[in-house]
């Protein structure tokens, strides 16, 4: 590997660095967007119960914001239940706001390395040609530096795409994954406000 590296010249740092943080948020995001963990399905009926029950208090409202993103959401609408439905609405779309901005962190970040990446790529591309042609000159060609520069444009060309597709898929998969969590999160929220203004049992 560190052959490679060497072979491939400095223009491939650049790359290599991309390729950590690329692999850094997947994992995270993995680990972040879990439907467990982001918008569980038991949480709903458990809410209900508890309103059922006139058992909604501070301490669980508290809890609730504590719990999780849909948690957070849920939180908000109890904050608000003595209040109309348009305000409760509007607490509920405020705060699901920021829990799209928390879904959506990172996401930008690994889209611009799925981006940036092949030009990167074609950067080290263009080093390696310019080394290339410099191995020719009027008394010769040195051997050696042609090697390296068709070493150095093919590996970071290679490079390139190698990083660039791992990390698109990962982005589109996880844009995928963060509106489909939304619509879910909506879905409940709205079920919830039915719940609290007696429109839904």
């Amino acid at each position: 590997m560190w052959q490679i590296i060497v072979a491939a010249g400095w223009p491939i740092w650049p790359l290599l660095i991309a390729s950590v943080v690329a692999l850094a948020i997947i994992g995270e995001r993995f680990l972040a967007l879990r439907e467990d963990a982001v918008a569980p399905k038991n949480l709903l009926p458990e809410v209900q119960a508890w309103l059922a029950k006139g058992g909604v208090t501070k301490e669980t409202i508290s809890r609730l914001d504590q719990h999780s993103l849909l948690g957070q959401v849920f939180a908000s609408a109890l904050s608000n239940a003595n209040n109309s439905r348009e305000v409760t609405k509007e607490a509920i779309e405020e705060t699901g706001r920021a829990v799209a901005h928390n879904l959506e962190k990172y996401l930008s970040t690994l889209g611009t390395i799925a981006t940036v990446a092949p030009l990167l790529g074609l950067l080290g591309t263009v080093i390696g040609m310019v080394e290339l042609f410099g191995a020719f000159t009027s008394t010769g060609h040195d051997i050696a530096q042609f090697a390296r520069g068709i070493s150095v444009a093919l590996y970071n060309t290679a490079a390139g795409i190698v990083v660039a597709v791992p990390a698109m898929i990962a982005y589109r998969y996880f844009r995928s994954k963060v509106d489909g969590l939304l619509v879910e999160m909506e879905q409940q929220a709205i079920k919830l406000v039915e719940t609290i203004h007696g429109e839904r049992k």
